[in-house]
């Protein structure tokens, strides 16, 4: 995909790129399966690369010199948000589904989601990083994770209309894909409207805060999503929780078990630390580090809360 995306971008003809899924799903997310069988095999170097090759292509999605054009109809999770959520113009229907469901299987957030899940209002970004909260597509032409609602059955005219595009402008772009734009029905209990105590809850500045704040808040109230969240969090893998990974894909995707075993099992068993190695230099021999290519346009500089 990045070898035609490349080709694309120095292609006169080509206006506007049109990215979705081929079948129920836009993309649920990278074969997590693969990479850590293989890992745990003594060939990390499959991850490695599986990860440096997804991480190319979205931030050329990100910094890409036309517009790009994602029809999410159906589950974008964890790899295939960071394939949408990057370019100009994300779509999303009433089938839509999205979650970051990373922390649940010993992974963190990743795929460029902490530009994105940074810029959403107050700290939303930070309550679905941490708990994988699903969020439909109307929540989030409503919260700003996506730019337009269009009906599924309109997706097929919307791309038709796309496809006659004489010019790379992306106001002119918009205009098209608003004469199909649909007002999506935000229902009452969606997650943008749990965002004053959203706020109070997950502005805190550790793992173990946000939980005992969630936890008075059950206690105030019957609120079925602070439960919830409460359950998400302590079911994830605490040190995953302090953005890093140890373990947990075999019992989520191998053994089936639902019941991974953490290490370090509880969150003040994690010490920043541990947290910190992750985010340093590694020493070996034959590892490269990601070095991301030079590209004409870039995303806006700001840094993320996640």
């Amino acid at each position: 995909m990045t070898k035609k995306l490349k080709a694309y971008e120095i292609d006169p003809e080509v206006k506007v790129v049109v990215l979705k899924g081929n079948g129920k799903a836009f993309c649920a997310g990278g074969d997590v399966v693969a990479s850590y069988i293989y890992t745990v095999a003594g060939h990390w170097s499959y991850g490695a690369n599986t990860y440096k090759k997804n991480l190319i292509l979205d931030y050329a999605v990100a910094t890409y010199g036309k517009p790009v054009v994602a029809l999410i109809d159906g589950i974008v999770m964890g790899a295939g948000a960071g394939l949408s959520m990057h370019g100009a113009f994300k779509i999303v229907t009433e089938n839509t589904v999205f979650a970051m469901p990373e922390t649940a299987i010993g992974h963190f957030v990743d795929v460029g989601a902490s530009h994105f899940l940074s810029r959403l209002p107050g700290f939303l970004g930070e309550y679905l990083g941490l708990t994988g909260t699903t969020i439909r597509g109307e929540g989030m032409v409503a919260c700003g994770l996506a730019t337009h609602f269009v009906l599924s059955k309109d997706l097929h005219l919307v791309e038709s209309a796309l496809d006659e595009v004489t010019s790379s402008d992306t106001n002119k772009i918009s205009k098209i894909i608003s004469k199909f734009e649909h007002k999506p029905n935000v229902k009452q209990d969606d997650v943008y409207s749990r965002l004053e105590i959203i706020n109070k809850c997950f502005s805190r500045k550790t793992v173990e805060e946000i939980l005992s704040s969630l936890e008075i808040e059950a206690g105030n109230r019957a609120d079925k999503w602070v439960l919830e969240a409460i359950k998400s969090m302590k079911a994830g893998s605490p040190i995953s929780l302090k953005i890093s990974l140890k373990s947990g894909i075999r019992a989520k995707f191998l053994d089936k078990d639902e019941n991974p075993k953490w290490e370090p099992a509880r969150l003040e068993l994690v010490s920043d630390e541990m947290v910190g190695q992750y985010f340093s230099r590694v020493d070996e021999d034959d590892w490269e580090s990601l070095q991301l290519p030079a590209r004409s346009s870039s995303v806006d500089i700001m840094r993320p809360r996640l």
